[in-house]
């Protein structure tokens, strides 16, 4: 089943983006994933969960949230 999983998280500088999408790679069954510098925010989908990519990114010391966003049904 493909979910779409956006999270918040810091992203100050393109040290810490190469590291959060270098630990994003690495979780199983992603299909594809974006950083949106401008809102703070990491998308992934594919058969994952909210759960997996925040721990994910605890691992690597970044404090990441889940986003509340209204699903559409397209």
């Amino acid at each position: 089943m493909t979910n779409v999983v956006e999270v918040k998280v810091g992203l100050h500088c393109n040290e810490c983006i190469k590291k959060i999408l270098k630990t994003i790679k690495k979780i199983e069954d992603i299909e594809t994933y974006n950083v949106d510098t401008e809102l703070n925010k990491v998308i992934v989908t594919g058969n994952v969960t909210t759960e997996q990519v925040i721990k994910a990114l605890q691992k690597i010391r970044k404090n990441a949230t889940p986003c509340h966003q209204p699903q559409s049904n397209s």
